[in-house]
């Protein structure tokens, strides 16, 4: 009995391991378990860079060996070694800081402390050394003090001698009332002191000796109390006479709830995770506290130019025969973003609209908060692009040149995000670049007589650094070759340290002379022998015609002829506007890798930068506003015609996958285009934008309270009963970004619609962008098998 129960376990065994070894068939010398391991198969490459103040080293995040965590390394120039930094050295590593205007000594905070270097000595030394912290040091216009912010608070320390001086005194809470008597004790007090002298007399003591107090009393600040608001900024004139200061207030949204599962306790814990697109929302104010006249004032927004102007969309759902009226009859509600001072104490103020269709830069009277305007950045579908930004509490790149009276910022303007500048004393602006390519970075030299710009000039696909004149002028590349050259600048700017990647090179560290067209050396070698034994393919960047003529780019990997099986499977990328169309190592470097793997299995893959993604401007940008599952999806039925047409793939065998954003386009195609797609698999997948977050849904959809028909026409929920082809949904449970509830309510749905061609898998531990290799393995293992049962039948 027990060697009959011996060979029967020993059966069992050998078929679990057998069929663990044929979790899925395969002719490519790569292995999904393997390359799922992300940087353990491609290797861990190296981030964060910084240089030292004296230019002399570059710092760097780095994990060669695959340690449990990451270490600290510093390359240095002069003996050309990288070297290891130890654990108790991380602090030499240097800070961002404010440099003075002779480039001579830099301000910094670390760990909540302030430090001061000193270029000539190379020492540092240390200003501050407290619990509760220092921040945001800047030097004063005179260059003797250090300003900087502690709490809610402004304070100057005098370089020379030491002295700290407190410029404001803001407290949270609300101003404590003052003692007022009633009628019936102002009559007795009155009685008191008619009727007995030592109360006449003590009275005019009190009353002397505080005159006395109040005469030699040092002045302080006007103590200013913000309730339970915090302070965002605070930003100080030249001159030290104006202070601005910017209140948050966070709203009380109610926050949806989640759970965790798995953990060291045992016990599944609940916690909040984010509100829902729609509700109340937070703020930011700003004040100016007036030094001289010990005054605090804000601003009137009915100064704005069309701060009364309603969106566009809104004339859809007017009902009633009394005409449509275009303007609000209260001004909108806004967002002082920032306000920022020049060298001779004017003041510009950003502001946006909280229904995401303005930017305006104002110039603002510091003594009386009157408004000028100098640029309105206005888009009926909503403001965002390079050096923008769609996010409301954005200032955007905007500052001032070597001439205080000039100002520079971005703007999409022309459709494509520039440079510009504007003279916010006559208003007179500037174009300073143009051209069908966007601006994507823009910083002023040390001398503020440059730019240095990252653009997309030579091609959509490629990233390269530049030069050119502060005024304006001949664009000069510096970074030459495909790619994508992520420079940082030396102090001294003699020098870039650039991180580089080619669409099959990973991303590494290099060095070059910051002078046209000079060859690079390389610092950095990240790659590991088992990521470098496979010729990964550099994809094939095309473009096809979309239905209405619009040239769409994509990355295409084909396979072998005598592989070839002519099925094809797209790959829809997340963010909506994110580029994964380029000539750059991937973000979706997982997803990269498998690509190679269907490739080599004979399927041929298609990766689109449909309508929404990155890097094509504004319209492009744009394209899906009120309308997500538009544009978006019929790019992917126009890609699979494309594949039909020019690359013979049966009409029959075509695929879809992609997570967040391209798990909601996967649901849509197989809900709304089931006769392109044979089967699909959405990953952390937008099932309904209402559930979604305010500040990303509400630019593309508005709201769902005042525009419900683009959250119905755009959520694949409400189309969920067109499902005819097999789809697999993958969703992490603590994902607190596109949240469980989303699939779980798709779920119900399907159900109560009888669907029955659906799977759905959870992983217990995994947010929205997924940590553990089991899990990567898990969920590729998964999506390979449902293409081969369904594009080709094989089991």
């Amino acid at each position: 009995m027990l060697k009959k129960a011996s060979l029967l376990l020993l059966a069992l065994t050998s078929v679990f391991f057998s069929n663990a070894q044929e979790a899925y068939k395969n002719q490519s010398s790569l292995k999904i378990e393997n390359f799922m391991q992300g940087d353990n198969f491609v290797g861990h490459l190296p981030e964060n860079i910084s240089w030292s103040d004296d230019s002399e080293k570059i710092f760097f995040k780095w994990n060669p060996d695959s340690s449990i965590i990451d270490d600290q390394y510093y390359y240095d120039l002069n003996s050309k070694k990288t070297i290891k930094l130890e654990p108790e050295n991380y602090n030499n590593i240097p800070s961002r800081g404010v440099w003075n205007a002779s480039h001579t000594k830099k301000v910094y905070g670390k760990n909540g402390d302030l430090y001061l270097y000193d270029a000539k000595s190379k020492q540092v030394l240390q200003i501050t050394n407290t619990i509760e912290g220092e921040n945001n040091p800047i030097f004063s216009d005179d260059e003797n003090h250090i300003i900087f912010r502690n709490g809610n608070n402004l304070y100057s320390w005098n370089i020379q001698n030491g002295t700290l001086l407190q410029f404001t005194d803001i407290k949270s809470g609300n101003k404590p009332p003052e003692d007022k008597s009633n009628g019936d004790e102002e009559f007795l007090l009155n009685e008191e002191e008619a009727l007995f002298n030592t109360v006449k007399q003590s009275k005019a003591r009190k009353k002397a000796s505080e005159e006395r107090s109040e005469l030699s009393n040092p002045k302080r600040p006007e103590t200013i109390y913000i309730g339970n608001k915090s302070v965002s900024s605070l930003e100080i004139s030249p001159n030290q006479r104006f202070i601005a200061y910017t209140l948050y207030n966070r709203a009380s949204s109610k926050s949806t709830k989640m759970m965790e599962f798995v953990n060291e306790s045992g016990f599944a814990k609940e916690f909040d995770a984010r509100p829902k697109v729609g509700g109340p929302q937070s703020t930011l104010e700003t004040y100016i506290y007036d030094r001289d006249r010990d005054t605090t004032y804000t601003f009137d927004v009915k100064q704005i130019p069309g701060i009364y102007d309603k969106p566009e969309f809104l004339k859809e759902y007017h009902t009633g025969e009394e005409e449509y009226k275009d303007k609000y009859e209260d001004p909108r509600d806004v967002i002082f973003v920032n306000l920022m001072f020049n060298k001779k104490n004017d003041a510009v103020v950003i502001i946006r609209s909280q229904d995401n269709k303005d930017r305006w830069i104002m110039k603002v009277n510091p003594e009386t908060g009157e408004f000028s305007l100098l640029h309105r950045e206005h888009n009926d579908k909503w403001v965002g692009g390079p050096g923008i930004s769609s996010w409301n509490f954005s200032t955007g790149n905007i500052g001032f040149t070597d001439n205080p009276d000039i100002l520079y910022y971005q703007s999409e303007e022309t459709g494509y995000s520039h440079l510009y500048t504007v003279n916010i004393q006559t208003g007179e602006k500037k174009q300073l670049t143009t051209g069908n390519w966007e601006v994507l970075d823009a910083n002023l030299s040390n001398d503020k007589k440059l730019f240095y710009i990252t653009a997309n000039k030579q091609s959509p696909f490629d990233q390269h650094f530049y030069s050119m004149p502060v005024t304006g002028g001949k664009l000069t590349q510096i970074t030459t070759g495909e790619g994508n050259f992520e420079v940082n600048l030396s102090p001294d700017e003699k020098w870039l340290a650039v991180r580089y990647s080619f669409s099959n090179k990973p991303w590494d560290i290099f060095i070059m002379p910051n002078k046209p067209g000079k060859e690079m050396e390389r610092i950095t070698e990240s790659t590991t022998d088992e990521f470098e034994s496979y010729n990964w393919r550099a994809p094939e960047i095309i473009t096809f015609k979309a239905e209405d003529g619009t040239e769409v780019p994509a990355r295409i990997y084909k396979p072998a002829e005598n592989t070839k099986n002519n099925a094809a499977i797209i790959f829809v990328h997340g963010a909506g506007y994110l580029q994964n169309v380029h000539h750059w190592w991937s973000a979706y470097f997982r997803e990269y890798m498998f690509h190679n793997f269907l490739a080599d299995n004979g399927y041929t893959v298609l990766d689109i930068d449909f309508r929404a993604s990155a890097g094509y401007g504004e319209e492009w940008r744009t394209a899906v506003y009120r309308h997500m599952g538009g544009k978006d999806l019929s790019d992917q039925v126009d890609g699979a015609k494309y594949l039909v047409s020019e690359h013979g793939i049966d009409k029959d065998k075509i695929g879809i996958y992609g997570g967040s954003y391209g798990g909601f386009i996967t649901l849509m195609a197989l809900f709304n285009a089931s006769e392109t797609f044979a089967a699909g698999a959405g990953i952390r997948s937008v099932t309904d934008w209402a559930h979604y977050n305010h500040g990303y849904t509400s630019n593309r959809l508005n709201t769902p309270q005042l525009d419900p028909e683009a959250y119905r026409k755009s959520s694949p929920i409400y189309f969920a009963e067109n499902l005819e082809d097999p789809l697999l949904i993958l969703h992490g449970l603590q994902d607190d970004n596109v949240q469980p509830q989303d699939v779980i309510r798709l779920s119900q749905r399907l159900i109560e619609l009888g669907k029955y061609n659906w799977e759905t898998m959870y992983y217990p531990v995994e947010p929205h962008g997924f940590k553990e290799a089991a899990s990567w393995t898990d969920e590729y293992t998964r999506i390979y098998n449902l293409f081969q049962k369904h594009l080709l039948g094989i089991e």
